[in-house]
């Protein structure tokens, strides 16, 4: 059974910060050094002086660092800069933003506390895989602080939109908060406290599983957490804020829900003109060249015959650019290929795009396998596509690289959320960088106190 709960946030005080978009932070692991500076040059009472960034070497990761951020967040607490909710609630949290593709959109979801369950339990599904060296950091960090800075991004099915509906009827205006991000996407969080909504929402929740869209890593510290209190306490009272975790949660048929691609470039070791590339990839896909335009509208053109082929039970499509060449091709899975090539993997891996990527080319491409993938540079991830181009377009020229190499941009369809559902209903683990769940939440709107 599910258990979700309303909770007493730790939030900013307008009264204090002045402005909410100075304090909010993207979640910590997408900061980097140059992003950290920048949001510190912003406000000083930025959260990622609470929610530290990853962005730190291992002898870095020392006491002082995570009993610094504690006795902060102490302090901003003493000197109300933020504030505890004085009622438990439920918060809306609603997202404007605008697709790569021009469309605008709105995803609505709220913040809970959601009771944690062990995935074996088939309560809280997960579709990626989580590492020690991840989790250690964030761990120290919760344990410290006693406070989860930034939510879980759950989804949940809700065909008709029920919760929803139940929320936005009760939802406080004006907002609590409008912020927005670097990408212009607007944040609007509201508050909802009505007694009798908040036990309607939590009934509608019993019967319904969770699937983790985004922070596997800080559900399983949450879980570490759990069991380490455990040790020290013994067992833990059923209310115990230990048992809980933050979570956005969104239904996934929300018409604002959006997937977007990771293109992949990869570094190909040696030289490798495009012709013996084509002529290695027709064993498994129909190779098509794309000729009209130039270098930007060759991939426009790419994508959308890609568009064209996507959905269930179509043949996988995605794109590949040589920029050596300033050459395109659409590539198109040949029908039996993955079920003849990739017997050993289950049914709902071969479908995705990445696996058959992975399987079919970067395997079996000569001086190149998942592994040096992995430990080197060989593989870099991209949700721009203009980002990505511009990235394989430089790497042509060579500047700072001692191997020679030929840069191979693959520009992927996105993960559909019935895929994410089902290799998880199935308690499978895809790729690393098979979604990227867009917008982003944000970190600061509000706080998860560890002690009532």
């Amino acid at each position: 059974m599910t258990v979700i709960s309303p909770f007493r946030a730790v939030r900013y005080n307008l009264e204090k910060i002045g402005n909410i978009e100075e304090v909010v932070s993207p979640p910590y692991d997408v900061i980097d050094a140059g992003g950290q500076e920048a949001l510190l040059e912003r406000n000083p009472c930025n959260m990622i002086r609470l929610d530290l960034s990853k962005n730190i070497e291992e002898e870095g990761m020392t006491d002082r660092r995570y009993a610094g951020a504690a006795e902060l967040f102490r302090q901003w607490q003493e000197e109300g800069v933020l504030l505890r909710e004085d009622k438990p609630a439920f918060y809306i949290y609603e997202i404007d933003y605008r697709r790569p593709d021009g469309k605008m959109l709105t995803r609505r979801g709220f913040l809970s506390r959601v009771q944690l369950a062990e995935f074996d339990e088939g309560v809280v599904k997960r579709h990626e895989k989580t590492f020690s060296d991840v989790t250690s950091d964030r761990l120290r960090l919760l344990d410290t602080c006693q406070a989860q800075f930034s939510p879980v991004f759950s989804l949940y099915s809700d065909p008709r939109g029920e919760v929803m509906q139940l929320l936005e009827k009760a939802g406080g205006e004006p907002p609590l908060y409008r912020a927005k991000d670097r990408d212009g996407c607007e944040h609007r969080l509201r508050l909802v406290t009505d007694p009798k909504v908040l036990a309607a929402v939590q009934e509608k929740f019993q019967d319904k599983v969770l699937y983790i869209a985004d922070g596997h890593h800080r559900y399983t510290t949450a879980l570490q957490y759990r069991a380490l209190v455990r040790e020290r306490q013994g067992e833990l009272d059923p209310t115990s804020p230990a048992n809980y975790t933050m979570m956005y949660l969104c239904g996934m048929e929300d018409p604002g829900l959006s997937v977007l691609p990771t293109h992949r470039l990869l570094r190909l070791p040696g030289t490798k003109a495009a012709a013996d590339l084509v002529q290695t990839l027709q064993e498994f896909f129909e190779v098509r060249e794309i000729t009209n335009g130039g270098r930007e509208g060759l991939l426009e053109e790419t994508f959308t015959m890609m568009a064209a082929g996507e959905g269930p039970g179509r043949n996988t499509r995605f794109g590949l650019y040589h920029p050596g060449e300033d050459r395109c091709f659409l590539l198109t899975l040949k029908d039996g290929v993955m079920e003849r090539e990739a017997a050993h993997r289950p049914p709902a891996l071969r479908e995705l795009d990445v696996v058959v990527l992975s399987d079919l080319i970067i395997d079996r491409l000569p001086g190149l396998d998942q592994s040096r993938c992995v430990q080197g540079d060989l593989l870099e991830y991209f949700s721009s596509s203009a980002e990505a181009l511009d990235t394989a377009v430089k790497e042509v020229r060579g500047v700072g690289r001692e191997e020679e190499i030929t840069p191979l941009l693959f520009l992927m369809n996105p993960t559909r959320v019935e895929q994410v559902r089902r290799v998880a209903d199935e308690d499978l683990v895809m790729p690393h960088k098979s979604t990227f769940f867009y917008p982003k939440i944000l970190t600061g709107l509000a706080i998860n106190p560890l002690q009532d």
